[in-house]
């Protein structure tokens, strides 16, 4: 995290949402994994337990937002310090749309369940491609906690893998429709639920760029690599 304050007070509390950020990080880690679980066993018992942990995701983004708010107004930071409440700020919604986006597959899941469709439908690919964005959070959120601004580089340059396991379950679905017409409305339920599991990785992308934001000043959205790493450099 960054560098120590005169304020030890401040650095406290610095420390301390910064703690309940990467907490909340754990929390939607493991919704991905359960809601990709649930697909795996077809199990509504996991189905249920991410719509119940969606609630513990929401208060932790309100109670994380109140405690921003606060040091704000009381502390009134400027330069990086400001830039770095800003960022976890934005890293905080995006976490919460990453637990939106598990409990989208969860609820996915739960239609295939219900529709009684075959334990045969292609999911592994599901399931690496979920492993690759449960990863690139996790190395997106370790970057932050050190501020690597390398690290976040890397996170964006490896995004496009997940873009290429989607276009490639896309493929397949389509193949295994034509083949099997009956398995139209699960299979697109899959391709819903694919597309959840892209996003994620976009919102580790997010968070990359926040770190590059916040080390340098930089807002390198919608930008070129070579642009990027000038930037880094």
């Amino acid at each position: 995290m960054p560098e120590k304050h005169l304020s030890t007070q401040f650095d406290s509390e610095l420390n301390e949402v910064s703690t309940k950020v990467m907490e909340l990080g754990g929390l939607v880690e493991l919704q991905i994994k359960k809601a990709i679980s649930a697909l795996s066993q077809f199990s509504i018992d996991l189905v249920n337990e991410v719509a119940a942990n969606e609630l513990r995701v929401n208060a932790m983004e309100i109670d994380i937002d109140r405690e921003l708010s606060s040091i704000i107004a009381r502390r009134q930071p400027t330069a990086v310090d400001l830039r770095l409440l800003i960022a976890i700020s934005k890293i905080t919604a995006n976490l919460e749309r990453v637990g939106d986006e598990a409990e989208k597959i969860s609820r996915m899941v739960l239609l295939i369940i219900e529709s009684g469709a075959p334990r045969s439908l292609p999911s592994l690919e599901l399931k690496v491609a979920s492993d690759m964005a449960s990863s690139l959070l996790r190395q997106a959120l370790d970057a932050f906690a050190r501020l690597d601004t390398e690290a976040a580089v890397s996170i964006l340059k490896d995004d496009y893998l997940i873009d290429r396991e989607f276009d490639g379950f896309v493929r397949k679905l389509i193949t295994y429709m034509m083949e099997d017409p009956r398995t139209i409305s699960a299979s697109l339920n899959l391709l819903f639920l694919a597309k959840s599991i892209e996003r994620i990785g976009d919102h580790a992308k997010n968070i990359a760029e926040l770190i590059i934001y916040v080390v340098k000043g930089a807002d390198i959205r919608h930008t070129s690599m070579a642009h990027i790493e000038s930037v880094i450099k």
